[in-house]
């Protein structure tokens, strides 16, 4: 699991430092388990086993409650092994009695992220973001008519996706077309980048297919609030279905 270790940052003016502070759980499955191998193939079941953890904290059937509870995960898989391995970021605690005791490996991992950022911090990072581009309606469509996303599905094209959401030294955390902004930049020619499998889930959820890319990289911190709120919030789509989750260390 990727967690927040702290170096020894220069000191910085005020204002110039954002405290992150989190709940992450480690859960580590048995993927030949019912219950975990229903997660694996069916993205609404890996969220609704990611939300099992939080009984209690919101109203039954809240249509927000995965954000109110700042409720953000991902997953890898070792089939060699037979494991799943699911990280939870929560703001809070989390409660996992609810998963099957035959599907649990190991005890569930949960430790207490408190981590402040400043100006010039250089941390490594990995995130599985859901890399869409946003197609406007026809001319002639009826008012509010939404948009369609299609997934990015060539790396570069990702790359270049999630370099819009980088962040230079001076520039705002908003970019000019509208996209929100990560608090940092990054080496984009020094980016390990990797295709996932699609997840997808059955009916009534017809056409549920999300792409998924795996990033990884170093980032050097230029706006720590705006860091700590990506960090805190994810980024991009599909953050109820195990993406936008940034893990630093």
């Amino acid at each position: 699991m990727n967690t927040t270790t702290a170096t020894s940052p220069a000191p910085s003016a005020p204002g110039d430092a954002a405290r992150f502070v989190a709940t992450q759980s480690l859960l580590t499955l048995d993927v030949r388990h019912p219950f975990a191998a229903k997660s694996l193939i069916d993205a609404q079941d890996m969220h609704r086993t990611v939300m099992s953890g939080f009984p209690g904290w919101v109203d039954d059937g809240s249509r927000d409650a995965r954000s109110q509870m700042g409720v953000l995960s991902t997953w890898t898989v070792d089939l060699r092994q037979a494991r799943l391995n699911l990280v939870v970021q929560s703001s809070v605690p989390a409660d996992w009695s609810a998963v099957p005791r035959g599907a649990v490996a190991q005890a569930p991992e949960i430790l207490t992220v408190d981590r402040t950022f400043r100006t010039g911090d250089r941390v490594d990072f990995r995130t599985v973001v859901n890399p869409v581009r946003a197609i406007p309606p026809p001319p002639g469509s009826p008012p509010k008519t939404r948009g369609t996303r299609v997934p990015h599905t060539r790396p570069e094209h990702v790359k270049r996706w999630f370099s819009q959401r980088l962040q230079p030294s001076g520039e705002p955390p908003v970019a000019p077309n509208g996209v929100v902004r990560v608090g940092a930049d990054a080496d984009t020619e020094r980016l390990a980048l990797r295709m996932l499998p699609r997840v997808s889930s059955p009916a009534p959820h017809k056409g549920l297919r999300i792409a998924r890319a795996e990033i990884k990289g170093t980032f050097t911190v230029t706006d720590p609030k705006t860091f700590v709120a990506a960090l805190t919030q994810g980024i991009g789509h599909a953050r109820a279905y195990s993406c936008g989750l940034l893990l630093v260390r």
